[in-house]
């Protein structure tokens, strides 16, 4: 975007470089990455972290001479903004929210502040309570496979600002939670991805899942007739959402329960049938690197949005096949004495653990647990009665595993570390089972974070 003037008006960019004054709550990797392009673009940038800052972070912050706090929130440096980037973590339950807003104060998120300077790139952004990650990484490795100038950003790791302003590329594939979406105002990408809609986050959308649903579906709201939506057709709350609304975007649903006549994919008798426009392609589900009736969904959403892309069959066919599944997400760690170890510590709901579950081919000793966030584990009780013959809980408090699955499982065990959790399960397994760490929990009892926890189990099991 050049800086022009236009019938003696000054452009938005113009207008941004005369001092704006910016605040960014929160000096995470998404904060630092708005500071980092607001202070490029020449706002007056002044950030705020009521906690401590990463030593990597805080020295992004100085190099750039760029004001900023931790272990507080100071009311009169912040109501003074024209303008608040808030972290997708800070909830309007937050004291310093609640005087934001009393203030009336406009508040966006980063990736809403990313695409003000995003140029002519295009952006492939994906969102949905499951899958995510995996179908995020996967989309971007065809990108690469195919030799495309592209970054992956967003909820997976970089931020975009952050990717803006640093090394800025032609595509943009996008992980979006519901929270990054809260706070959007014009964000729009060309392609947008909904996998699934299921109960999660809900004491940030007032234990109302229709407020969560609504989050969700602002990653269309403004796209247009030149956008597309690849969505689960199988998925009723998505379904559902869709008859309530009218959409001026095109749609191209994925499915597994019937074929989908127009732009989309199916899977049939073990086929994948894909269709964008005038690309067809075929491909057995045996041949996806990524295992899973989830990750066939998965698979299905990322082919489309390649084609999309316009990246032709064969490169997609030989991403798909090659792919290595993410960090913490059904990854395998090691066989020990024939027991194979499996690190979901990713899956911090329910609906994740059913997923896992619903993978397994062998019997399973399932460790789970951590900081409920109001789990039904009914959800998951036919897949544990069927497939798991015993549980390791791994957690402060585990009264509510025990009393959704005494009953049904013969053997549980309480634990309190990753170490004693893996020892467990070793006793518990035989030749021939499975270890599945898939805690359909946070993490925030014993561990940083999803990360640290699946770390400390891969450790765990190296040490064996």
């Amino acid at each position: 975007m050049n800086d022009e003037s236009v019938n003696g008006k000054t452009t938005k960019q113009q207008s941004d470089k005369t001092g704006k004054r910016l605040v960014i709550l929160g000096g995470g990797e998404s904060g630092i990455g708005a500071a980092l392009l607001g202070k490029q673009k020449g706002y007056d940038i002044f950030l705020s972290d009521g906690g401590k800052i990463k030593d990597k972070y805080k020295q992004a912050l100085i190099e750039n001479n760029i004001d900023f706090e931790e272990g507080n929130h100071t009311a009169e440096k912040i109501l003074n903004a024209d303008e608040i980037v808030k972290s997708p973590g800070i909830a309007d339950k937050y004291e310093i929210m609640k005087m934001i807003r009393a203030k009336e104060i406009k508040v966006i998120s980063e990736i809403e502040f990313g695409f003000r300077y995003k140029g002519n790139s295009k952006i492939a952004a994906i969102t949905g309570s499951n899958g995510k990650s995996t179908t995020t990484a996967l989309l971007f490795h065809i990108c690469k496979t195919a030799g495309l100038d592209c970054a992956m950003v967003g909820n997976i790791g970089y931020s975009f600002a952050g990717q803006i302003a640093e090394a800025p590329k032609e595509i943009y594939v996008a992980e979006i939670s519901s929270f990054q979406l809260d706070d959007i105002d014009t964000f729009k990408p060309e392609i947008a991805v909904l996998l699934n809609i299921t109960e999660d986050h809900l004491d940030r959308y007032d234990y109302k899942f229709e407020n969560y649903v609504n989050s969700k579906f602002k990653i269309i709201q403004n796209q247009t007739s030149d956008d597309h939506f690849i969505y689960c057709e199988d998925d009723e709350v998505i379904t559902n959402k869709l008859k309530t609304i009218s959409i001026k975007t095109n749609p191209m649903p994925f499915s597994m329960k019937h074929e989908i006549r127009n732009n989309g994919a199916y899977i049939k008798a073990n086929q994948m049938m894909l269709k964008v426009y005038e690309e067809r392609i075929s491909m057995s589900i045996y041949d996806f690197a990524l295992k899973g009736k989830h990750n066939q969904y998965n698979t299905m959403a990322a082919g489309i949005a390649a084609a999309t892309l316009g990246i032709r069959k064969e490169k997609i066919r030989e991403a798909v096949k090659t792919f290595e599944s993410l960090e913490h997400r059904m990854e395998h760690v090691a066989t020990v004495r024939g027991i194979e170890f499996i690190n979901d510590s990713k899956a911090t709901n329910v609906n994740s653990t059913w997923f896992a579950l619903e993978s397994m081919s062998k019997p399973t000793v399932l460790i789970l647990g951590g900081t409920d966030k109001g789990n039904d584990y009914s959800l998951i009780e036919e897949l544990v009665k069927e497939k798991v013959k015993a549980i390791v809980c791994m957690g402060i408090d585990n009264k509510k595993i025990h009393a959704a699955f005494e009953k049904i499982v013969p053997v549980m065990i309480d634990t309190k570390s990753a170490g004693d959790a893996v020892n467990e399960a070793f006793h518990l397994a035989a030749k021939g089972d499975v270890v599945l760490l898939s805690p359909a929990c946070a993490s925030f009892d014993l561990f940083k974070n999803y990360e640290d926890r699946g770390m400390q189990f891969k450790q765990a099991v190296k040490d064996l």
